[in-house]
């Protein structure tokens, strides 16, 4: 089989956050502007729109909206993966056929997630209908392996059966299992694929395993730590100083354990920029209390979690 797919984005990806203005509208500019602080402080590529953005809480209008702002900003497109999965069809195709259009690195897309139980047939139709209701060659699709948000596994049938009649077309996963032994095999027995760890926990061992890289919510806040732990492997491999950095990298991530990540992350990065909208998420989710919030930050403080 040939290598990893040779335009998937390598290294470590921020699946970003969406601020939103005070009426719980996205805010376009102060996603650019998160967008280009990721990208400058280490970030390789951005996953974006997906489940620390708070997509699936979005329309299709607002999604398009905030992709369009990111490209008219001068954001690289080739440096973006773009969450395009939705409940309906007709969503996914038209949000997948958009990223494809403004030339997006590629589309991330979880499984269809409401009706249940998803047979693998039922699987495979619905992402066939995607990349053929998009009807574009430039589409390339991720596969977004979450079980425990989507309630839809993807089955490595179910892989080898999209790879092999979609070619090119089908570039990678994101394994946000947390399941090491899974997304490492994914890996291994997928080379052709890009498979990403949903964690920056496991980014040391997804490349060993030859993987492309992480797609992390954390990188929000720590992504120049992140970095620096990509940058080591790529100089020296997974030798004492790449080991070293991911235990910290690991050190940092648990530092989200045990809050609700996107509003706590949201929480440091107003404080950082001393900006109270930041804040601000969109229900279902709810904003930190009081007393919760500032126990994270002191938690954060007291790790060395401090934003560039």
């Amino acid at each position: 089989m040939a290598a990893t797919h040779p335009t998937a984005p390598r290294g470590v990806l921020a699946a970003a956050l969406t601020p939103l203005a005070a009426d719980s509208a996205p805010a376009a500019a102060r996603f650019v502007d998160h967008c280009r602080w990721l990208l400058d402080n280490g970030c390789d590529g951005l996953g974006v729109l997906g489940t620390t953005g708070e997509a699936m809480s979005f329309s299709v209008a607002e999604r398009r909206g905030l992709l369009d702002a990111l490209v008219e900003a001068g954001v690289p497109p080739r440096r973006l993966i773009v969450g395009t999965g939705a409940a309906a069809l007709p969503d996914a195709v038209e949000l997948s056929a958009h990223a494809a259009a403004l030339g997006c690195a590629g589309c991330l897309i979880v499984p269809p997630f409401y009706l249940k139980p998803v047979s693998e047939d039922g699987l495979f139709a619905a992402y066939a209908g995607i990349i053929d209701g998009a009807g574009d060659d430039r589409l390339r699709v991720f596969l977004y392996h979450f079980p425990q948000m989507s309630g839809i596994p993807i089955p490595r049938a179910v892989i080898a059966r999209l790879a092999d009649a979609f070619g090119n077309i089908v570039a990678g996963l994101k394994d946000s299992s947390g399941d090491l032994d899974h997304m490492t095999g994914l890996a291994r027995d997928f080379p052709a694929l890009a498979v990403y760890s949903g964690t920056e926990r496991y980014l040391l061992p997804i490349l060993e395993a030859g993987g492309a890289g992480c797609i992390s919510a954390g990188a929000n806040v720590t992504a120049p730590v992140i970095a620096a732990l990509y940058g080591e492997w790529k100089r020296s491999g997974a030798g004492e100083g790449a080991r070293c950095l991911q235990q910290r990298v690991a050190q940092l991530r648990g530092v989200l354990d045990g809050v609700a990540m996107i509003p706590a992350m949201k929480a440091l990065i107003a404080r950082r920029r001393d900006d109270p909208g930041w804040a601000a998420v969109r229900p279902p989710l709810v904003p930190l209390g009081d007393a919760d919030r500032a126990a994270f930050l002191a938690g954060a403080d007291a790790a060395g979690l401090v934003l560039p």
